[in-house]
């Protein structure tokens, strides 16, 4: 019984992790009720159970990546010393580190989120956050943080769009001039 309970806890994270593969497989289009249930190995009702609607399904997946992009900016920011470039500092060296990661499922989420606007309201606020934030960066020119917001923003959705396929190295330039201006904010 316990473990019938454990896979029934697990079970919404089984379903997201099914949705995204089926994101990486087949894009968008081919994220459905059905193709999710037989990628988790579940019923279409036990989808249905824990997300009543494939909008549901977006806005899980949305909110789980927006989850691990502030959980990554946030552990990058524990490992730099407090101070008011903290954040700019940690929003490159985040870019940097997950620069190659993997772009079909986020690409495939964005796409999906064109179907589901509302899906990336959370988003959406989380970079007025970063802006209002980042507004502020002390020994900044006014406009700076948002045009280091705009910049890391730019590196990483050209790539998942496919707008460029620069490796890390070839970026690496382009990463230092971010930590320059970053930077520009402890003097």
């Amino acid at each position: 019984m316990r473990v019938k309970r454990q896979r029934l806890v697990e079970r919404p994270e089984i379903i997201l992790e099914a949705a995204d593969a089926v994101l990486r497989k087949g894009g968008a289009r081919a994220l459905t009720i059905d193709a999710v249930a037989a990628e988790a190995g579940l019923s279409k009702g036990g989808v249905l159970h824990h997300y009543a609607s494939k909008d549901a399904l977006i806005l899980a997946l949305v909110a789980r990546k927006l989850t691990e992009l502030r959980d990554g900016i946030a552990a990058c920011e524990s490992e730099l010393a407090p101070g008011p470039a903290q954040l700019p500092r940690a929003m490159v060296a985040h870019a940097r580190s997950h620069y190659c990661d993997d772009d079909e499922s986020s690409r495939a989420l964005l796409l999906a989120s064109i179907e589901y606007p509302e899906a990336l309201d959370d988003y959406r606020a989380f970079v007025a956050d970063r802006l209002d934030r980042l507004a502020g960066m002390n020994g900044a020119c006014p406009g700076e943080g948002s045009v280091l917001f705009f910049a890391i923003l730019g590196v990483i959705m050209g790539r998942t769009l496919g707008f460029h396929q620069l490796d890390a190295n070839e970026l690496e330039p382009v990463f230092q001039a971010l930590e320059r201006i970053a930077r520009k904010s402890e003097a």
